[in-house]
């Protein structure tokens, strides 16, 4: 059930319509290919299943599945540094002159190349799920960077494909602090023990509660102070518990005993199936609820094709426009470097 760990939410543009077999050829013009012995970084699509030769594309219960890979060599700059401190002396040494900033800069680029073939490769895999009955793509990352990478990629790989950052008609973080202060979460979802407080003034103070009960004055108190929750952790119909963000950022998903009855055992692909069909069960009412809770839906923008992955302008009546998380946020979420 590891399908998805943490995930931002994107509307499609309703008009796009294209075929499993019309997306699986658009997939297929940007399959990964793994990088070269001087190539720093390489990415592209794969087969969700792990299978050579397999569909980019995994139709399950009606949502469709796919997978971006990222791949990376990276040399450690202690030794691009130490290398170039070197080939300067010697430069020093017999020509009697030091090298200048330009010269040094591409030193360092020739010295990296040099040293790329023996960098070790380091991968990451985006699980993206296409829900097309609601028009909704989820991207299985914390990391704002690599989802618009994401995005970009199916931009340019299916035809008329364009979506927008999910806004709501309330900030998550006001509706956060209603929640603790009425102790009065919204219907279907508990508060849990885990909260991120931080100050909106230049103080910039942070309190954190971890395996801690929340219905106290105490955490009333920072409220009422000025702090604004940014993360709190929620647990929905007894069946998922999470962690939302300001940003709309559902973290640390975890599929709570009996949500998987019946879908250990069997073959590897039967696994596959029933783990993503349960996940996007579960996530496909999960995600609608948590949006109710926030006062619902505005309306659909679409950002540029070529610039999709920002928020839609908000409408008139001025809804909180969610992002995904900050930078620090981002750091936490992802252990790869790219």
């Amino acid at each position: 059930m590891s399908v998805f760990k943490n995930v931002i939410v994107y509307r499609i543009e309703p008009a796009w319509s294209q075929t499993l077999a019309e997306a699986e050829e658009g997939l297929g013009k940007q399959r990964f290919v793994p990088c070269g012995p001087s190539q720093e970084k390489s990415a592209g699509w794969v087969e969700p299943r792990g299978e050579a030769n397999g569909p980019l594309v995994e139709s399950i219960d009606g949502q469709w599945l796919v997978e971006y890979m990222i791949e990376s060599k990276q040399v450690p700059g202690s030794v691009v540094r130490r290398k170039l401190d070197e080939r300067c002396a010697h430069i020093e040494a017999t020509t009697g002159r030091k090298p200048g900033k330009k010269e040094k800069k591409e030193l360092k680029e020739d010295i990296t190349l040099e040293l790329l073939p023996m960098a070790f490769t380091r991968s990451a895999r985006v699980t993206v799920w296409i829900d097309k009955a609601e028009n909704r793509l989820v991207i299985n990352s914390g990391n704002a960077s690599r989802a618009d990478e994401v995005v970009t990629s199916l931009v340019k790989s299916l035809d008329g494909f364009a979506v927008a950052l999910i806004n709501t008609q309330i900030e998550p973080a006001a509706a956060m602090a209603n929640w603790l202060l009425t102790q009065e979460p919204p219907a279907g979802f508990t508060i849990d023990r885990e909260c991120e407080l931080k100050a909106s003034d230049d103080s910039k103070a942070v309190v954190r509660y971890a395996k801690h009960p929340l219905d106290i004055d105490e955490v009333k108190q920072h409220i009422t102070d000025g702090k604004r929750p940014t993360r709190l952790a929620l647990t929905w119909d007894d069946r998922v518990s999470f962690e939302l963000t300001h940003g709309l950022l559902i973290r640390k998903i975890t599929f709570l005993e009996g949500t998987g009855d019946g879908a250990a055992g069997g073959k590897k692909e039967d696994n596959f199936d029933a783990d993503v069909a349960i996940a996007t069960g579960e996530l496909g009412q999960l995600v609608p609820a948590l949006l109710d809770a926030l006062g619902g839906e505005a309306a659909f923008s679409a950002a540029p094709a070529d610039d999709s992955v920002k928020p839609a302008t908000a409408p008139a009546a001025a809804p909180a426009t969610t992002a995904p998380a900050d930078a620090a946020d981002a750091a936490e979420e992802e252990d790869a470097p790219f």
